[in-house]
């Protein structure tokens, strides 16, 4: 049983999956924004459809790519004026908590 809802989709969709994958790979090797950006919008979005998971997840991408505890707090507090305080308190304590 697999419990990673990714290795579902690989497991149950592989042909989609890889193609998702390249999709995903085609926007990592983009020249328009640096890596640390890229991760900083990517937490900023997924907060602000209040998707803890994936901000767990891309915390740790930013923290490698540079990013410090109060660009990631920045990045999930500018979600307040699109998507009010659900992504706020949904995925700022543990975004924090990866930097103590």
């Amino acid at each position: 049983m697999h419990t990673n809802p990714m290795e579902v989709f690989q497991h149950e969709a592989p042909e989609v999956a890889e193609a998702f994958n390249g999709l995903i790979q085609s926007l990592v090797k983009s020249k328009g924004l640096d890596p640390k950006t890229k991760q900083l919008i990517y937490i900023a979005m997924k907060a602000s459809m209040g998707d803890p998971m994936a901000v767990k997840a891309h915390v740790p991408m930013a923290k490698a790519a540079g990013a410090t505890k109060e660009e990631v707090v920045d990045a999930i507090l500018m979600t307040l004026t699109v998507s009010g305080i659900r992504g706020v308190v949904t995925c700022l304590p543990d975004a924090i908590q990866q930097f103590e």
